[in-house]
């Protein structure tokens, strides 16, 4: 990967295999790995933004740990299907909103993703299974609101 000075690299460009559809622009499917990286980006925010996807996410741990999310284990996956808000945990949040930006290997873990066009479901299994983390969306707890509303005409930012 190339030097990034601003902003978080899209992740597409981890992209190791590719399903091309017939839509121009719009995958089938993608698999992308994340492995150890450099870090360089200046003035910004390191760690994955918080977005919508238009394709559904799958991901997953394969060693180490992940670092936009704590707790994200060896093993461990999470299903962010089409349209879902997701981005980094608070502590994560904090840690990089208030850390002094120097050049940073990342070389803690070994994570990859899958992303489909295609609406996922996650099987009645896992729904019950007694590892799954039914606490998932409070990793986000504790994130202070950092946005207004949009501005009505006439106000000024």
């Amino acid at each position: 990967m190339g030097t990034i000075s601003y902003d978080h690299p899209d992740p597409s460009i981890f992209t190791v295999l590719t399903c091309p559809s017939s839509i121009p622009g719009e995958a089938v499917a993608d698999f992308a790995i994340f492995p150890p990286r450099w870090m360089v980006a200046e003035q910004t925010f390191r760690p994955p933004y918080f977005h919508r996807n238009v394709m559904s996410e799958f991901m997953g741990m394969i060693y180490g740990c992940y670092d936009a999310k704590e707790g994200f284990r060896p093993g461990g996956s999470s299903l962010h299907c089409c349209m879902t808000a997701h981005g980094p945990d608070s502590a994560t949040f904090e840690k990089a909103s208030n850390s002094t930006l120097q050049p940073e290997k990342f070389q803690g873990g070994l994570a990859f993703m899958f992303e489909t066009s295609a609406i996922l479901k996650a099987t009645p299994l896992a729904l019950k299974a007694e590892w799954r983390d039914r606490n998932y969306s409070d990793c986000w707890t504790g994130l202070n609101r950092r946005f207004k509303g949009p501005l009505t005409p006439g106000q000024s930012g």
